[in-house]
């Protein structure tokens, strides 16, 4: 049994770390194979505005502060009090985590927040889902623009790709949805029928938990405040996109068409399918993200070479950018030791234990 266990142990930990890892390096084999790597050499090393890569990062920076912002308002709302700075730092190291670990980041910030202000590890986890699924509206949103300003772009992704034909014939396919309605009912039938039984009655115990740092965005105040930076986060993500199409001569030339509009569609391009990419689980998004964003510009003319140039450098600020907030995030958990009192309070109390004890 000992040793069935320690099987199971290993092939968990095989899918949610060794899979991401080949499918990152899969990915990247993928991304490389056609590429010519002196024109791509010659491309980064040549015409190539460092400046704008710096912006990029700094917006990045300031995205994941306006997260971090977003989310101290729901954990207000579940009665937890974090300082500003845990929570940004829990932020900041989800994602430096993310790029040894994928999704593992996630897990992290929850578990540090729980354990920092002594609060339920599940409901924080449903506050973080409330957060997940408030990105995936605004994927959805920004999708649907997209479709309306550059269709023929998306349309050309989805039959080029295997993953994007699998999904349109997936949702046009009545047996998916009845499988789906089947599985509903099961569970549904489960949860009903199985109630009283103790391990339906954790899971209930546990999703019940869940729900109310979920639900808590509907009761919350702050609700504005949470809208204000739900859209903050992502007008920066854009931009710091955006911003890096002027650090090379054949993206700058994209979004310097006429007119204000146009010239930004080609990055909204770029950005949905990126954000789409994000969704597959990779080492920090290399590989899916870096191939979702060299599509978006092959739209528009640029070649294999100059899309996969673009993308690993874009990627690579990105990197190390979280390599030094990840630095950052350990030196303060270093220094934030919770619980223990201030050096000022022991001091004083020792001294007034020295001035109370009598001479011999």
């Amino acid at each position: 049994m000992k040793q069935k266990g320690k099987i199971k142990v290993i092939a968990g930990y095989a899918v949610r770390w060794l899979l991401p890892l080949a499918l990152t390096v899969l990915l990247v084999w993928y991304m490389f194979r056609k590429v010519d790597f002196r024109e791509m050499w010659h491309i980064v090393s040549h015409g190539v505005d460092y400046w704008w890569i710096l912006a990029a990062m700094g917006i990045s920076v300031v995205s994941h502060i306006m997260r971090a912002l977003r989310w101290r308002i729901q954990l207000r709302g579940l009665g937890i009090e974090p300082p500003l700075m845990a929570v940004v730092c829990s932020i900041f190291g989800t994602y430096a985590l993310n790029l040894v670990f994928p999704r593992l980041g996630e897990v992290w910030r929850c578990t540090y927040i729980a354990n920092r202000e002594h609060a339920s590890f599940t409901t924080v986890v449903g506050s973080m889902v409330a957060d997940r699924v408030a990105d995936l509206i605004m994927v959805g949103l920004l999708t649907l623009l997209t479709f309306v300003v550059a269709a023929p772009a998306l349309e050309a992704f989805l039959v080029k790709y295997p993953i994007g034909r699998g999904l349109v014939d997936a949702a046009t396919n009545y047996k998916v949805w009845l499988a789906v309605l089947a599985v509903v009912l099961v569970v549904w039938g489960v949860f009903h029928f199985l109630r009283d039984t103790r391990i339906v009655s954790k899971i209930r115990s546990w999703i019940g938990q869940m729900w109310s740092g979920f639900a808590v965005v509907t009761r919350m105040k702050g609700k504005w405040g949470f809208l204000f930076f739900s859209i903050a986060i992502w007008t920066c993500y854009f931009f710091q996109l955006y911003v890096a199409f002027f650090a090379f001569p054949f993206t700058r030339a994209l979004v310097s068409e006429p007119g204000t509009v146009a010239g930004m569609v080609p990055c909204l391009v770029a950005f949905v399918l990126s954000s789409i990419g994000m969704a597959v689980p990779s080492n920090g998004g290399l590989g899916p993200w870096n191939i979702a964003v060299m599509f978006g510009l092959a739209v528009y003319g640029i070649s294999d070479a100059q899309g996969t140039a673009f993308s690993m450098l874009q990627w690579s600020g990105q990197t190390v950018m979280l390599i030094i907030l990840g630095i950052l995030t350990m030196a303060y958990i270093a220094v934030d030791r919770r619980g223990e009192r201030p050096l000022k309070e022991e001091i004083e109390e020792m001294e007034t234990e020295m001035s109370s004890t009598p001479i011999e």
